[in-house]
C-alpha cells in the first residue's frame, strides 16, 4: 500500500475472499494460537484487530482493524482500516477540537468587534494562527504515519499471509 500518495491519515483497504465468513473467522482464530511474531491479534465477532506487541510498540505504532462482512454464501468482504494508537488519536482529536473552538470563538469576537467598529486585527491574527497550527498538526500526523510505515507493511503482510 503506497501511503505517501494519499491525504487520508487513516488508510483503508478492501478485499474479497472466496471463503464464507465462518471459515475466515476460524482462520483468524487459529492464527491467534500460532502467532509468535511482533503482533497481537484479537478477534471479537466479525471484528479483528492487529496490535504491535508492547516490547516493539512506539508512539507511532499503528493498529489494523478488520471488519468481516458477508458478501454472499461463499464470499466474505474484508474492510481494513489502519490507524494510530488510540491514545495518540484521542490526543490529536482533543487538540483539533480545542483549535476549532478557539477559531470559532475568535471568529465571533472578530465579527462583534467589526460590528462595533472596533479593531479586530488581533482576532484575525489568532484565527490565522489556528489555521497554521491545524496544518502543523496535519504535518506531524503525516510524519508519525511515515515512521509507522514499516510496521504497517508488516501487519498487511501478516494479514495477507493469514488469509492465503
Amino acid at each position: 500500500m503506497d501511503t505517501n500518495t494519499t491525504i487520508r491519515l487513516r488508510l483503508r483497504f478492501y478485499k474479497d475472499v472466496e471463503k464464507n465468513i465462518e471459515d475466515v473467522h476460524e482462520i483468524f482464530e487459529k492464527s491467534i494460537k500460532s502467532n509468535e511474531g511482533n503482533f497481537l491479534i484479537k478477534v471479537y465477532e466479525n471484528h479483528i484487530w492487529f496490535y504491535v506487541v508492547e516490547s516493539k510498540k512506539r508512539i507511532w505504532s499503528p493498529h489494523l482493524h478488520l471488519e468481516l462482512v458477508p458478501k454472499s454464501e461463499k464470499t466474505t468482504h474484508i474492510r481494513g482500516l489502519f490507524g494510530p494508537d488510540q491514545t495518540l488519536w484521542t490526543f490529536f482529536m482533543f487538540l483539533h477540537f480545542i483549535i476549532a473552538g478557539t477559531f470559532v470563538l475568535f471568529g465571533m469576537f472578530a465579527y462583534s468587534n467589526f460590528s462595533l467598529k472596533q479593531s479586530y486585527t488581533t482576532d484575525i491574527m489568532v484565527m490565522a494562527a489556528m489555521v497554521i497550527i491545524w496544518f502543523v498538526l496535519y504535518y506531524i500526523a503525516k510524519e508519525l504515519r511515515k515512521k509507522g510505515n514499516d510496521q504497517m507493511n508488516e501487519m498487511e503482510n501478516l494479514f495477507l499471509k493469514i488469509i492465503k
